[in-house]
């Protein structure tokens, strides 16, 4: 049931204008009846002005007057008519003396609940992301120095709130794991699927190849389950005797010609003329200069000359001056032996030279 604003004041105010009991109105104000008792005695609220349930549309005078006829009645407060917007949920504020103790129950959250998302830590504890993350990772400055802390025990939050928050994060764990199982399910049946149709193809591959040609459609048709067979047929011969028939040569049509085209009635009269193959160039016609005679006849081959007999050198003859002069001023004049004299080389004679 609800209770009026100002409990103490209002209680002041029905125990002067009114003749209600005191468990009535300890009752309608939320309070003890021994409370209302001091009220009346004038020991507790002493100094408190009341204030009027009727003029702030708590109570009615007909309700008043119904409970004050009937000692056995209650107060019924009366419904606002304006709606009452309800509390928006902010960023939860922490006070300054416990602000200290964040990184211990992150710490606690992560290791006792790590299904809970770093939005509901945030959430839970009043924190930011990266402190979070900082912690999770161990990156945290004071990370030697945390001793995790129930954040309940501390006062961050409600028991409510963390049991509602472990039970959203569940619930998402859950939906999660069987996307997971669903896709994983799938992929196996695509590969499952793909597995058979190769070994279906395999399989018919090698039945085909040994089929004779033209019997593999009726087989197949006897062979496939829940059909009838099909009635026999007089096929005449055997097959064997088919193939070694020989087939009759048709017979030529009126009109239809029996020699293969030439080439002249194909491509036309140019391409049966006889191609003519291009001359080989000479040396005139790419240099357009006669050749120099003397360059292409070869040269004559020469006899080689007899060596003449060599000529004795003079008693008398006189030492070159080559030989008498002295090599330095400072050596002594050296004695040159006589030597056999030099052979004068043989002139080559060619009809070049002449």
């Amino acid at each position: 049931m609800p209770h009026p604003l100002m409990p103490r004041a209002t209680a002041v105010w029905l125990v002067d204008n009114t003749t209600l009991n005191f468990d009535q109105i300890a009752e309608f104000c939320g309070l003890h009846p021994l409370e209302v008792q001091g009220v009346a005695d004038g020991e507790v609220a002493v100094g408190i002005i009341g204030r009027d349930p009727i003029a702030n549309g708590e109570l009615t005078l007909e309700e008043i007057e119904r409970c004050q006829n009937d000692s056995a009645q209650r107060l019924q407060i009366l419904e606002p008519d304006i709606a009452v917007q309800p509390k928006r949920k902010g960023p939860r504020y922490t006070p300054v003396s416990k602000r200290q103790n964040r990184p211990d129950a992150i710490a606690w959250l992560v290791k006792h609940h790590p299904e809970l998302s770093d939005a509901q830590v945030c959430k839970l504890v009043g924190t930011t992301k990266p402190t979070v993350t900082s912690v999770k990772e161990r990156t945290h400055w004071n990370t030697p120095n945390l001793k995790p802390e129930d954040p309940v025990t501390l006062g961050m939050c409600s028991q409510t709130d963390l049991e509602e928050a472990i039970g959203t994060a569940l619930i998402r764990q859950q939906r999660r794991e069987e996307r997971e199982r669903k896709a994983l399910a799938k992929v196996q049946r695509a590969k499952r699927a793909a597995l058979e149709a190769k070994d279906d193809k395999g399989s018919e591959g090698p039945a085909a190849e040994a089929a004779p040609a033209g019997t593999g459609a009726p087989e197949a048709m006897a062979s496939e389950p829940g059909t009838d067979p099909a009635p026999a047929v007089n096929e005449g011969p055997p097959a064997a005797a088919k193939l070694l028939t020989p087939k009759p040569t048709p017979a030529p049509v009126v009109g239809e010609r029996t020699t293969a085209p030439d080439a002249a009635e194909v491509f036309g009269p140019a391409a049966a003329a006889p191609k003519t193959e291009d001359p080989v160039p000479d040396a005139t016609d790419v240099f357009n200069s006669t050749p120099d005679p003397a360059e292409s006849t070869p040269e004559p081959a020469t006899a080689p000359e007899p060596e003449a007999a060599p000529e004795p050198a003079p008693e008398n003859e006189p030492e070159s001056e080559a030989a008498t002069e002295p090599a330095s001023e400072n050596e002594p004049e050296a004695e040159t032996a006589p030597g056999p004299p030099t052979e004068a080389a043989p002139e080559n004679k060619s009809p070049e030279n002449e």
